[in-house]
C-alpha cells in the first residue's frame, strides 16, 4: 500500500486550500492508499477528528514561531523517518518549505508541492521559493491564473510546473429543492431575492465593495454572510451605516454551507484576487447562478453570460449593476445559468476526475525515482543541484 503524506500549516482554521486537502486525504484512502495529514501547527480539532474517523492518520508538529522552529523540523525528520511515505505532497508556502528542505535529512522518494492563490507574496516568499526549488519533483497550481502569476514572478519554471484543479464532490453539492424550501423557511424568506457571500471575513475577498454594493440595488434582495475574520466588526458597522442591518445577516462559521447556497437564489464572489475559488465550484455544482468579480482565477469557473457573470473588481457600481441584471433575469433562465454552471463543474472539477490526476502524477514521479534508485540520499541531492546549478 502507497503512503501518501500530506502537510500543511495547519486545519484549524478551514479554507479553500484546507477543504481541498481534506477531500483529496479522504478520496486517496477510499482509493486504497494509506494517508497521512501533517499539519505544521494546532490541533486541528474537529477537522482532525474527521480524518482520524475516515482512517488517516493526523500529526500537528506543534510548531509555535512559524519555520523558525526548530523543534517542529526535528519533529517532521523524525517522523519522515520512522513512516516513510512515498510521497510528500505539500500546500501553501510554509509547508512547501517544510517538505523540500527536510528531504535533506530525511529523504523521501517524491515531494510534490501545490500554489493555491495567484498572489505572489513578496521578496522572502520568491526567496523561499527559489532556492528550494530544486528539491521538489513538480510543482502544481490550482489555475492557470495561480500558475501564470508565480512563472511571472519568477517562483517556479515552465518545465517543473503543472496545472491540476481543485475539486469538489458533485454528489455532495446538488440542487435540493426540499433543502430550499426548509432552508428559506427557517429564515423567514418568501419573495425576496437571496444573496449568498461565504468566506473568511479579510479584506482580499473585499466584503466592503459588497456591502456598497447592495445599498445601491432593490431593497428587496437580502445578503447572508458565512465566514470569521477580523474585519467582522468593522463589515457589522459598515452595514449600520448602510443602513442595511436588516437586509445582511452575518452567520459566522457554517460548517453545512450546502445548505444555505440550496436557500440562495444568487452567489456572490467579490474579492480582490483569487487562485481557484472552491466556493465557487460549491455553487455550480449546486446550481446557484454566480456572479463573480474579473479577476483571474474567478474567469476559469466563470463564462461570463454563460455559468454566471462577471463585474469589474473593487467597483461598487459594477458589482452592484451585476447583481441588479441577475435579479432581473427570469426565474427560468436564471435556472439555466446554474444547470450550465454544475455541468461543467462535473465535467472538469468533479473529485473524482481530480483524484485520477493526482493518481496518476504520483504514480509516474514514483516510476521515475525507482528508475535510478529508491531514495535520494543528501549527497545525491547536492549532487543534482550541482548540476542544476551549472
Amino acid at each position: 500500500m502507497s503512503h501518501a503524506a500530506i502537510a500543511i500549516p495547519g486545519l484549524d482554521r478551514i479554507g479553500g486550500a484546507e477543504r481541498q486537502v481534506m477531500l483529496l486525504a479522504k478520496g486517496l484512502r477510499r482509493r486504497g492508499w494509506r494517508v497521512s495529514v501533517v499539519a505544521l501547527s494546532g490541533s486541528g480539532s474537529a477537522a482532525a477528528t474527521q480524518l482520524r474517523n475516515a482512517g488517516i492518520g493526523f500529526t500537528s508538529l506543534e510548531m509555535r514561531k512559524g519555520l523558525a522552529d526548530p523543534r517542529g523540523w526535528i519533529r517532521f525528520n523524525r517522523w519522515l523517518r520512522r513512516e516513510r511515505p512515498d510521497v510528500v505532497h505539500a500546500h501553501l508556502p510554509h509547508a512547501a518549505w517544510l517538505a523540500r528542505w527536510s528531504r535533506i535529512a530525511a529523504p523521501v522518494p517524491v515531494v510534490v508541492d501545490t500554489l493555491h492563490s495567484s498572489h505572489t507574496g513578496g521578496l522572502a516568499r520568491r526567496l523561499g521559493y527559489g532556492c528550494s526549488n530544486w528539491l521538489t519533483d513538480r510543482v502544481t497550481a490550482v489555475s492557470c491564473a495561480t500558475a501564470a502569476a508565480h512563472l511571472k514572478a519568477g517562483i517556479t519554471k515552465e518545465n517543473q510546473l503543472l496545472v491540476l484543479a481543485n475539486g469538489i464532490e458533485v454528489d455532495s453539492w446538488k440542487p435540493d429543492r426540499t433543502l430550499r424550501n426548509n432552508a428559506r423557511g427557517e429564515l423567514g424568506i418568501a419573495d425576496e431575492f437571496l444573496w449568498l457571500a461565504a468566506g473568511r471575513l479579510e479584506a482580499v475577498k473585499d466584503y466592503s465593495t459588497l456591502l456598497t454594493s447592495l445599498a445601491g440595488v432593490s431593497a428587496n434582495a437580502r445578503l447572508l454572510i458565512l465566514g470569521m475574520g477580523p474585519l467582522e466588526n468593522e463589515l457589522r458597522q459598515l452595514a449600520m451605516r448602510l443602513g442595511l442591518e436588516h437586509r445582511v445577516q452575518f452567520l459566522g462559521f457554517e460548517p453545512n454551507v450546502a445548505r444555505w447556497m440550496q436557500a440562495a437564489d444568487g452567489f456572490v464572489l467579490s474579492s480582490r484576487y483569487e487562485g481557484l475559488p472552491m466556493v465557487l465550484l460549491e455553487a455550480g455544482s449546486c446550481g446557484l447562478p454566480a456572479i463573480g468579480t474579473d479577476v483571474a482565477g474567478t474567469r476559469e469557473v466563470i463564462v461570463h453570460g454563460n455559468t454566471g457573470l462577471l463585474a469589474r473588481a473593487g467597483d461598487p457600481e459594477a458589482l452592484g449593476a451585476t447583481m441588479t441584471r441577475l435579479m432581473e433575469m427570469a426565474p427560468e433562465e436564471r435556472r439555466a445559468m446554474g444547470a450550465r454552471a454544475r455541468q461543467k463543474v462535473i465535467e472538469r472539477f468533479d473529485m473524482e476526475i481530480v483524484l485520477d490526476q493526482w493518481e496518476a502524477l504520483y504514480t509516474e514521479l514514483l516510476a521515475r525515482t525507482a528508475k535510478r534508485g529508491i531514495r535520494l540520499s543528501a549527497r545525491e541531492a547536492l549532487t543534482r543541484t550541482s548540476a542544476t546549478s551549472a
